[in-house]
Formats: C-alpha cells, sequence, structure tokens
C-alpha cells in the first residue's frame, strides 16, 4: 500500500493543460510541475505560452513544453495529441481551463455585456472555446487514457457562478439607468454550468477504463480590482475575501494525483464560503 505522500505524485505524468497561457493555466502548470508531472501548455498566446513553459522548466527542473492550438479546431488538438504520443508515449491527465474571460464592460456605444445587446458571434466565439473545446480535448486526450490500461484524469475548471447566478448588484454604477448597467454576461454562467453538465457526463463515460473526471468551482481571484467592487464581493463571501492566485493549486494536485482515485463526479467548491449563503 502507497503511503499518502506517495499518492501525492504526479513524477513523469503528462498532464495538458488548455489555456495555458493565461494566469490560471500557469498556476495549474506550477502546481503539476512542483509535484513531478510534465506540464503541456495549449494556447493561441504563443509568445506568453513559450515564456511559461520555459520559466516553469527551468524553474521546476521538469520538461514543460508550449503548443499554440486552437482548441475549436479538432485538427490542431490532434496534431498536439500525436506530438505528445510519438515524445512521451503516454496521455495522463487533462485540465481543460480554456476560456474567453468576458468583461463586465461597455464598447463605448452600449453596454454589450447586457442580455439584451449581446452579440451572437460573442455568444457563438465563447461557448466555442469554453464548451466545444472541452469536449473537443476530452474527446481526443480522453480517448487515449482509456487505451492504456491505467486510466487517466479529466478535471474541468467551472467556476462559482457554474453553481449559483452572477450577482449583477455588484458590478452596478452609481448614476447609470437599469438598461445601461454593466453585467455578468450570459456566456460565462452557461459555460461554467455547461462543464459541470460535461464533467458528469465524462465521470461515467470511460470509468470502466478507469478515466475519471471531477471538477473544481473557483470563486474570483484578487487582481487588484476596483474598491468599489471589492467591497460589494466581499460581503457575499464568509471568508470576506477573494482568493489568491496560489489558492487553487492544492487542490490541481490532489484531483490529478491517486490521493483522489476514488472522487469521481466530483463538483467541488472553492470559494471561500461564498455558495453556501
Amino acid at each position: 500500500m502507497k503511503s499518502v505522500k506517495q499518492s501525492f505524485n504526479l513524477k513523469n505524468k503528462i498532464a495538458v493543460i488548455t489555456g495555458g497561457a493565461g494566469m490560471l493555466g500557469e498556476k495549474h502548470a506550477e502546481a503539476i510541475a512542483e509535484f513531478g508531472g510534465i506540464p503541456i501548455l495549449l494556447d493561441i498566446d504563443k509568445i506568453h505560452g513559450t515564456e511559461k513553459a520555459s520559466r516553469i522548466a527551468n524553474e521546476y527542473q521538469v520538461n514543460c513544453d508550449f503548443f499554440h492550438c486552437d482548441v475549436t479546431e479538432e485538427s490542431q488538438i490532434l496534431n498536439v495529441r500525436n506530438v505528445l504520443l510519438n515524445n512521451y508515449g503516454h496521455i495522463d491527465i487533462l485540465i481543460n481551463n480554456a476560456a474567453i474571460d468576458p468583461k463586465v464592460e461597455d464598447n463605448g456605444e452600449k453596454i454589450f455585456s447586457r442580455m439584451e445587446n449581446f452579440p451572437i458571434e460573442q455568444w457563438n466565439t465563447e461557448l466555442s472555446v469554453g464548451l466545444t473545446g472541452a469536449m473537443l480535448c476530452s474527446r481526443v486526450f480522453g480517448l487515449e487514457m482509456s487505451k492504456t490500461g491505467k486510466g487517466g484524469v479529466i478535471l474541468n475548471i467551472s467556476s462559482d457562478l457554474g453553481i449559483i447566478a452572477p450577482d449583477q448588484r455588484i458590478y452596478k454604477k452609481v448614476g447609470f439607468p437599469e438598461n445601461e448597467q454593466p453585467v455578468k454576461p450570459v456566456t460565462y454562467s452557461v459555460i461554467k454550468h455547461g462543464l459541470i453538465g460535461l464533467t458528469k457526463y465524462l465521470a461515467t463515460y470511460w470509468i470502466d477504463k478507469n478515466v475519471r473526471c471531477n471538477a473544481i468551482c473557483p470563486g474570483g481571484i484578487f487582481t487588484n480590482q476596483d474598491e468599489e467592487f471589492l467591497n460589494r464581493l466581499h460581503k457575499l463571501i464568509p471568508l470576506g475575501r477573494m482568493a489568491q492566485p496560489d489558492e487553487y493549486k492544492g487542490i490541481i494536485v490532489f484531483l490529478c494525483s491517486n490521493a483522489a482515485s476514488y472522487m469521481n463526479g466530483a463538483i467541488i467548491s472553492i470559494d471561500g464560503g461564498r455558495t453556501t449563503w
């Protein structure tokens, strides 16, 4: 029987991380690397993706590769799969993290984030990355995991807003009429709720091949947001604050390792308690 400490070991595990050039993707990669895994960053941002992969490889003394990849294009995902199988022979972990972060703002003419103004083109683009991309990556990499005899892990990055509705009051601006108030766009909720549905579907799809799937629902990360916004949001969170960028790394290691070998189909809130109120 392995010790608890050994069960967290990710040595030589190949972990594909979509949206790897972003802030959360980078943190997921650091967590994987710290426990001996090999992070594989996928993103359309070639400059930052390359820089971050190089830094992680040097800092953690592990291989860390970057692939310029559009997750809405299955042919590009298949190319990544082929290179990984050729270079490493296996794929063990997929973290579906890629997303277009919709901003609560206007475009100079009207508040485009509002439901009545939201462009259908924007809807299609965001869903293609956040949901279709997750499905395509799960199909390609999950299938490979199912062939090995050892299985693997799919981890979907949802949100606290995949469980609850956004509280649009925290975005309100004084002096603006109701129909011009900024809001969290509809796409964010739909995508994050959809990822939970995808998680439950995948949790049983390849389970006979030991491919497990779970999801985390993180809250917002503090990045020097507006003080008025922070004051409103903090009142909704029992811990009274947003998360720090490193506070999700522990759950990433846990769910991607054998320490979570009996967790499957779980939807885990990590939101300072926000969804308990």
